[in-house]
């Protein structure tokens, strides 16, 4: 998601104020973080999944634009994009925040603008870090000797705009989404090829297929259980919604309909547009928007609302499945669930 506020801190003083906030004290069990935000509730079937005590926990804090969490089961840890700052950081617990990886997202030798890094990371199906990155304007990955490899730049011959946030499907296959936030100019930027935002697909044989172009922003992206529903959220103020769009046996697009419209909620003030998301087992999207994490049903009932107060970028199942991981703003946040994330 694009952001147009300066950063708050310099990086070093940021980090060093992220790690006061979770060191563990000799001999705790567990350290004991502030509380963040509030619960809203507003269906029975969102007590079956928020336990009744359940709060926000505020990790840490100073980062720029915390966006695109990951879970590394392998080491335990959670991985993040500070996207102002070209980095990418690592959060775990009894040892707090540390800088993972800088460059994340440009690599150039030139200003690139306020949002140069890495966006969205996920997994692949063997377990590697990927990456859509800002600045290269590519979807990459981290390889087992330190390299990155680049997965896709391009669209018939023309630069993909500034990937932002991508799912695997079962059979390997990539979804990505391309907006133009990270050009220095946005959608007016010079260097931009494509005059769409588009939806693509990277199969395993390293074709790209344009699922729609239709979408004014397509931002955060994520697959239904059974993968036969796809869910791509817009980060348009004028047309804040999250669409669903039927999965067909080829792997390409049906027909689109709008899952959920929070419009209303974003001009009526509330920090935030749709942004990334995540699903659960029984298939509930937890998905950032106006005022926070918004949790739906598969019907598109709104069941209740984690309040951050912040503009919340997107959200990542961690530990043993059970906890959301929630980036907001400068923020890192989790809470403890009753349900599980999908494949987790």
């Amino acid at each position: 998601m694009l952001r147009s506020t300066s950063a708050k801190f310099a990086l070093l003083p940021a980090l060093a104020t992220a790690v006061a906030l979770a060191p563990m004290a000799l001999g705790a069990e567990k350290t004991i973080f502030p509380s963040f935000g509030k619960i809203e509730r507003k269906d029975p079937r969102f007590d079956k999944i928020v336990p009744k005590d359940a709060h926000m926990e505020q990790l840490a804090d100073g980062f720029d634009w915390s966006e695109g969490p990951v879970w590394i089961k392998d080491g335990g840890y959670l991985l993040f994009s500070d996207i102002p700052r070209n980095s990418v950081m690592k959060w775990k617990e009894g040892e707090g925040i540390s800088l993972f990886m800088k460059p994340a997202g440009y690599t150039g030798v030139v200003d690139y603008g306020k949002e140069p890094g890495s966006n969205g990371l996920l997994l692949d199906p063997q377990g590697r870090v990927v990456f859509c990155e800002h600045g290269d304007r590519r979807v990459s990955r981290l390889e087992k000797d330190g390299g990155k490899k680049t997965l896709v730049d391009s669209y018939q011959g023309k630069r993909l705009n500034s990937p932002n946030d991508a799912v695997y499907k079962s059979n390997g296959d990539l979804y990505f989404t391309d907006p133009p936030y990270g050009l220095p100019k946005n959608f007016d930027d010079p260097r931009r090829e494509l005059d769409f935002c588009g939806v693509y697909r990277l199969a395993k044989d390293g074709q790209v297929t344009l699922l729609t172009k239709d979408m004014t922003r397509p931002n955060g992206i994520a697959f239904s259980p059974d993968e036969k529903t796809l869910y791509v959220a817009q980060s348009d103020p004028a047309a804040a919604v999250w669409m669903a769009f039927d999965v067909k046996s080829d792997g390409t697009l049906g027909k689109g309909r709008v899952f959920f419209d929070s419009t209303s909620w974003a001009k009526a003030g509330k920090k935030g547009l749709p942004d990334g998301m995540d699903i659960d087992q029984a298939g509930n999207l937890f998905a950032t928007g106006p005022g926070g994490v918004h949790v739906f049903a598969p019907d598109g009932t709104h069941l209740g609302s984690f309040e951050t107060g912040e503009a919340t970028a997107n959200v990542a199942w961690g530990d043993d499945g059970s906890v959301l991981y929630i980036t907001a703003d400068m923020y890192l946040v989790r809470i403890k669930l009753n349900t599980k994330g999908k494949g987790m």
